[in-house]
């Protein structure tokens, strides 16, 4: 038998497939849905998480990379690929081979996949990005008739869908600068005429678009964090405000055990740098995880974690594979017991949010972190 590491995440991908199924009821069967499962799907697993999307109904998948789109296709998974950061002139005959749609705004990289499609005969749909205020990827929207006309002109390759992004729509003091990006993308997409509009899928929503500014739907949606059971604000008060029909329930759990149990006497430090000294008698358990899992050293001395349904306090800087917790007012506590590092024990419940607070970030790194740092097990 294969040893196993003490420390697991759990994927819950029934509450994947539930949060799906809650955003397509908040923004209605007539709109697509672009699960955006990207970087190994925020650290759940791209293939396992792809494909549990696709058995409740999902049909269009984003990436960032081509060899994410190609991971997808020779896993068996059918529908729509679209990747998100494009390619270059090296990854033309992946796409091809995979029929992936890829993002595009760079002239040289149409050219060139014009060519290779035509060589192969074959056609490739491609979504053109457009620059409403991002100041990321994408084309200014003066630029966008030139680009059109050029995808007109080339053989091999078609415009399929426009996009853009929200920089800000979970900020409320954002909310008139999304409205003008809203407005400016529909105008974008206004200038295509009747004939290529009907064919040309525009979407702009992430997550805190689809929530917070229903106007901004359009033809398909991008939810992300949101898939994943978080709200991009962190405020699932607003978001219910704004989506009543949405109901998240986190996919991601972090679990590891008590390795070791100690009494120490008051006045004894804990772990490098002494940043910790026992004011009393005290119980410290020693668990099995650090930074090297993704468990960061600047929850030191800040996180909590749960053990036999009850809060206790991360004593001591986090070492690379071991971090110390107070104990001592938890009598019950064995070695073997399971510790709750992120999810529900009892009554208790550590969200991404709580601990993105902890480490000054949000639950998008959060999670990416845990998820890609430690073995994974689906449930």
């Amino acid at each position: 038998m294969k040893p196993r590491s003490f420390n697991r995440v759990e994927i819950d991908t029934g509450a994947l497939q539930a949060n799906f199924q809650s955003i397509q009821q908040t923004v209605g069967q007539q709109v697509r849905i672009m699960a955006v499962v990207k970087s190994d799907a925020y650290g759940h697993g791209l293939v396992e998480c792809a494909q549990a999307i696709y058995r409740a109904g999902g049909r269009t998948f984003g990436v960032a990379e081509v060899w994410e789109g190609a991971a997808l296709r020779r896993a068996g998974l059918q529908g729509e690929i679209v990747v998100l950061l494009g390619g270059d002139s090296e990854s033309y005959g992946e796409i091809i081979k995979y029929s992936l749609t890829p993002v595009v705004f760079d002239i040289d990289f149409i050219t060139g996949l014009s060519h290779e499609a035509v060589r192969k005969n074959t056609e490739v749909g491609v979504h053109l990005k457009v620059d409403v205020g991002m100041g990321r990827l994408g084309v200014l929207p003066h630029q966008v008739e030139s680009h059109v006309s050029l995808l007109k002109r080339l053989p091999g390759i078609s415009l399929s869908g426009v996009l853009s992004h929200f920089p800000a729509a979970d900020e409320t003091g954002a909310v008139g600068t999304t409205q003008e990006q809203l407005a400016l993308f529909r105008n974008v997409v206004t200038q295509l005429n009747i004939k290529e509009a009907e064919a040309v899928v525009a979407h702009i929503a992430n997550s805190a678009g689809l929530i917070n500014f229903p106007g901004s739907h359009l033809d398909m949606v991008r939810p992300g964090i949101s898939l994943y059971g978080y709200y991009p604000d962190a405020s699932p008060a607003r978001a219910q405000a704004s989506a009543p029909a949405l109901h998240l329930q986190p996919v991601m759990g972090f679990k590891t055990r008590v390795l070791q149990i100690k009494e120490l006497d008051a006045g004894c430090g804990i772990s490098y740098g002494h940043t910790f000294v026992t004011r009393r008698k005290s119980r410290i358990a020693v668990l099995p995880v650090g930074y090297a899992d993704g468990y960061l050293r600047k929850l030191s001395n800040r996180a909590e974690v749960l053990i036999d349904g009850r809060r206790a306090p991360v004593c001591g800087r986090v070492c690379m594979n071991a971090t110390m917790v107070d104990i001592t007012d938890l009598p019950r506590v064995l070695v073997g017991d399971e510790v709750v590092l992120l999810g529900r024990q009892g009554d208790e419940n550590i969200t991404a949010d709580e601990i993105a607070g902890w480490l000054e970030s949000i639950s998008y790194e959060v999670l990416c972190l845990f998820g890609s740092f430690n073995e994974r097990v689906y449930v």
